[in-house]
């Protein structure tokens, strides 16, 4: 089905069924005020795969509420998810970068699915996410812009099942860069994702970047596994 008609039924769909919370199924919203606590503890995660990394931080566990709005939102085609949510990642950029005196404007780098993945979900779903989340911190007054600049290889594998060292051979050389969409050298950049399970995908996108010479300055992701 394409995108357009397809992401057109989502909306009438959105009209015509009142609105559920995804984490507790309360009526009137898609993520209640108490849900989006879930995602509300900034915490800086480690895993063996991103000791050489930039600062990784996640705004919650994957884990109850937060998981289940991830799950909708990648899975369920619940895309309303996506305002709430790239507001949430923008309250937390904000932070860090006020602990860290980081100042100036910023670029956000989602993180890359696979390609039949996207069509399946109607896009890519960080994307949307990342826009809402720019669209929220330069209506607060710090400039920031998105670069969809990766794409994954069409040869890279699902990572289910697959140990650390697998998911990292899985992505190794198959994170590619779009040249035309990076960002101007020398901007300050974050990478955003949804859940961080062993750390592979975010060390190859920064490789990636590093690579084309443009250092990511930070990692934000909606979530964390317990490692």
């Amino acid at each position: 089905m394409p995108t357009r008609l397809r992401e057109a039924i989502s909306g009438l769909v959105d009209l015509l069924l009142p609105q559920h919370c995804v984490g507790c199924d309360v009526a009137g919203t898609a993520w209640c005020r108490d849900c989006a606590g879930a995602l509300g503890a900034l915490r800086r995660v480690h895993r063996p795969l991103l000791d050489a990394s930039p600062p990784v931080f996640a705004l919650g566990r994957y884990r109850g509420a937060a998981r289940r709005a991830v799950l909708a939102y990648k899975e369920a085609g619940r895309r309303d998810l996506a305002a709430p949510l790239g507001a949430q990642l923008a309250v937390a950029l904000r932070s860090t970068a006020a602990e860290r005196a980081w100042e100036g404007g910023w670029w956000l780098v989602p993180a890359p699915s696979r390609a039949v993945v996207s069509r399946r979900r109607g896009g890519a779903h960080m994307a949307r996410i990342a826009h809402h989340a720019a669209a929220e911190l330069s209506a607060s007054g710090v400039p920031t812009r998105v670069a969809e600049c990766l794409v994954t290889a069409r040869d890279a594998a699902d990572s289910a099942g697959l140990n650390p060292q697998q998911r990292l051979d899985n992505l190794t050389g198959r994170v590619l860069p779009l040249p035309r969409g990076l960002p101007p050298p020398g901007s300050q950049i974050a990478l955003i994702d949804d859940v961080v399970t062993t750390g592979a995908t975010v060390a190859g996108a920064v490789s990636t970047l590093d690579a084309a010479e443009r250092p990511v300055a930070l990692v934000l992701v909606l979530t964390a596994t317990a490692g």
